[in-house]
Order: C-alpha cells, then sequence, then structure tokens
C-alpha cells in the first residue's frame, strides 16, 4: 500500500459528514490536512474565494498531492415542476462547477514529481435517478462523468482520478435538504433495516482505501451502499 506519511490533503466540505470523517482519516494516516468549508472562508461557488482559499493552503503545506472534492448539496424533495431555479442553481453551481473549479485551480499543485489524487465525492444518484430529486441527480450524473473526464484528460500524467459514490448515508444532508426541517431530516434515516443507513466514516474507509493503492494502480469507482439499500430510492425498511 502506498503511504500517507507527509502527504498534503485539501478537503472540501470539510466541516461536517463525509468530509470531516475524510480528514480525520486522513490525519490519521499522517497527511496533512487542510480542511476547507464555508466556516473557513471557502465558497465553492465563488472563483476568488476558491483562488485564495487554494493559495492559502498551499502557503500553508507546501504543496497539495491530494484533493478530495466532499463539498456539496441537496435542497428540496419535490417533482422537478414545482422545484424552484434558485435551489436548482445553487445545487448545480456547488455540486458540478465547484467542484470542477476546485479541481482546475488544485491541478497544476498535483502534478509533481511525486503525483497526485483527486478524489471526487458522487453518489448513487449518479448511476441511478429516483424521482424528486432532479437538480441533485443531474448534478451527480454530471459528477460522475466528469470523473471519466479527467481520466481521459490526465492520462499519461501522475494524477490519479477517483469517484467515490455513496448510498444513503447518515449526516446533516437530509437537514440542509429540508432547509432545517428535522422531522423530515430524520424521517429520511429511520427505520432503515439490516443495521441502518452508511455512516461517513464508512465512506472515508472507502477513500483511504483509494488513496493507498500502489501508485501504478487505479481505483475508478466505489459504490458503496447500506446492506438495505439497493438503488438510490430502494431502501428495505422495518416495518
Amino acid at each position: 500500500m502506498d503511504t500517507l506519511d507527509g502527504k498534503r490533503a485539501v478537503v472540501t466540505g470539510a466541516s461536517s459528514g463525509i468530509g470531516a470523517a475524510t480528514s480525520r482519516a486522513l490525519e490519521e494516516a499522517g497527511a496533512r490536512v487542510v480542511g476547507a468549508s464555508r466556516a473557513t472562508g471557502l465558497d465553492v461557488t465563488d472563483p476568488a474565494s476558491c483562488e485564495r482559499f487554494v493559495q492559502g493552503a498551499v502557503a500553508e503545506l507546501g504543496g497539495i498531492d491530494i484533493l478530495v472534492n466532499s463539498a456539496g448539496l441537496a435542497l428540496g424533495r419535490e417533482p422537478f415542476w414545482e422545484a424552484s431555479e434558485e435551489d436548482e442553481r445553487q445545487v448545480i453551481e456547488t455540486n458540478v462547477l465547484g467542484l470542477m473549479r476546485m479541481t482546475r485551480i488544485c491541478l497544476p499543485h498535483l502534478l509533481g514529481d511525486g503525483g497526485g489524487h483527486i478524489v471526487n465525492l458522487g453518489s448513487v444518484a449518479g448511476i441511478w435517478s429516483y424521482a424528486s430529486g432532479s437538480s441533485y441527480v443531474a448534478s451527480k450524473f454530471a459528477v460522475h462523468g466528469y470523473t471519466r473526464a479527467l481520466r481521459d484528460d490526465l492520462q499519461g500524467k501522475p494524477v490519479r482520478v477517483t469517484n467515490v459514490a455513496p448510498g444513503m448515508v447518515e449526516t446533516n444532508f437530509s437537514k440542509v435538504r429540508f432547509k432545517g426541517d428535522e422531522e423530515k431530516a430524520a424521517a429520511v434515516y429511520s427505520n432503515v433495516a439490516m443495521g441502518g443507513p452508511i455512516r461517513p466514516e464508512d465512506v472515508a474507509d472507502c477513500v483511504m482505501f483509494a488513496l493507498t493503492r500502489p501508485p501504478n494502480v487505479n481505483i475508478d469507482e466505489i459504490v458503496v451502499l447500506a446492506l438495505a439499500q439497493t438503488s438510490g430510492a430502494n431502501i428495505l425498511r422495518e416495518s
């Protein structure tokens, strides 16, 4: 396995959920991590904010070896004809354009002699669609396609690219989606059979697996679901 001792990592969406769990796992593996979130001054939808953040991260770390694009969100759960354009814009600008922007800005720093690794947090929603989530589904299909396009563009360069596509993960994701409605958010994760939804740490384990393969091995994609979930919408619940 490739060692992460001394590796320099940037993780977006690091204040909670999968991003926070991944940051902890990287640090435990010996990497130096700069966690990025709105709380730390990064807005991935703002080009100037991204430029400033990456400049600061490079100054602090001396370079970047790993970029984990974990920032993302869903807003609303209604048929597309009832969705607001404002919500759709925010989802696409964050999940797609923000991820592309951070990748583009960080890429020159990932091309060093030691090589780099880009890990994009996709979703099962980028593989199987489900009803009443059109903007989120569209954004994650875009992440899936963009990750594959990066592999083509970066062929011959020492940069590995991985898409990690989780299913239902119990985080504050649904609270954000339902705009603070605790009852609706809790219902998403309630009564899931066979041990319940997966945890952020389960997804972080998958990220770490990809990052620690030998340098000639690229894990293109990992899809990780709860045992009770077989697709985006097919979730077995206890009666």
